[in-house]
């Protein structure tokens, strides 16, 4: 035998998420592959993000917020399916300025993120980027055989509903930008904060996934925007929609910058990530399906209005 050789980078990034990897079938990250068995009577939903530095989030975000950001945006399309989280995999491409303790955050992020959601590691990569750091993840779910709600199965005189506050984000991503427009919107701290966040750290809806599978006809997680994401689900279903604007529920943040500049409404529609849920039902399931998110630790806001065929 000879002495072992010192670890190398890729080593001593991988032993950083070697903790989170608690799943048997990851293996301690010890293989080159992971193993995910459904449960009887399941079917296996997977989806796959990724999020890119300059693009979908700043590069001198903390790197705890870019590791929620990265799994929660996959957590949301699982959300959105009606599936409940089974695991995940992450790859990192790393400029050179995401040294260890960068990596060391990121692990910290997940780590949390990770162990809220129920959804372990199961494996991933790591590779040196000449770009921006990029984080891909794949995420896997579960759900009962037949029952994901795809985006293809709304229906004529179905409601439009939506989990919660829209518009958030994209106001908030101007925040970001720049701050000195807090001033014209006549926003306090606290609401600036707010915005902010709903930014940097989505929320997904992944409490309410049993209430989607049990009500929903059609959904989708607004990632791109209300309006571009309603018109994604109506062109899958083969309808069309109608919103009514006063109906768009915001928050107390959003409608106060709303108030002091009507423009900005056409951000909230189409300035994307929100991570809500977007869902059809039949009229008679609203009530019903408002009680189930709030029983569930849903969001408290939410709005419905009429779709029609095209």
């Amino acid at each position: 035998m000879k002495q072992a050789e010192p670890q190398s980078g890729e080593d001593r990034i991988i032993a950083q998420f070697r903790a989170l990897a608690r799943h048997p079938g990851a293996f301690g990250l010890n293989d080159d592959a992971a193993a995910l068995h459904p449960p009887a009577g399941c079917d296996l939903v997977l989806t796959a993000d990724a999020v890119v530095a300059g693009v979908h989030f700043f590069a001198d975000d903390p790197p705890e917020a870019v590791a929620r950001k990265a799994l929660r945006v996959n957590l949301s399309d699982l959300a959105a399916k009606g599936a409940d989280p089974a695991g995940f995999l992450v790859s990192l491409a790393l400029a050179a300025s995401a040294g260890e303790p960068w990596v060391a955050g990121f692990a910290r992020g997940l780590a949390e993120d990770a162990e809220r959601y129920a959804c372990p590691l199961l494996g991933g990569d790591t590779v040196k980027s000449p770009g921006p750091t990029m984080v891909s993840i794949a995420a896997f779910g579960f759900v009962p055989n037949d029952k994901m709600v795809r985006r293809a199965g709304a229906r004529v005189g179905d409601a439009v509903v939506v989990t919660g506050t829209i518009g958030d984000a994209a106001l908030g991503l101007r925040l970001r930008r720049d701050a000195k427009v807090a001033g014209p919107w006549m926003l306090d701290a606290a609401a600036r904060e707010f915005l902010i966040g709903r930014y940097l750290v989505p929320q997904p809806r992944n409490a309410v996934a049993v209430a989607v599978r049990r009500h929903a006809s059609a959904a989708m997680d607004v990632s791109d925007g209300l309006a571009g994401d309603l018109e994604k689900l109506c062109r899958a279903s083969g309808i069309a929609a109608e919103i009514r604007l006063a109906d768009v529920p915001l928050s107390d943040a959003a409608r106060s910058a709303i108030v002091q500049d009507a423009d900005l409404m056409e951000a909230a529609l189409t300035g994307g990530d929100d991570y809500e849920i977007l869902c059809t039902m039949a009229p008679g399931q609203v009530t019903s399906f408002r009680s189930a998110t709030a029983a569930a630790g849903g969001p408290s806001r939410n709005s419905s209005t009429g779709s029609r065929s095209s």
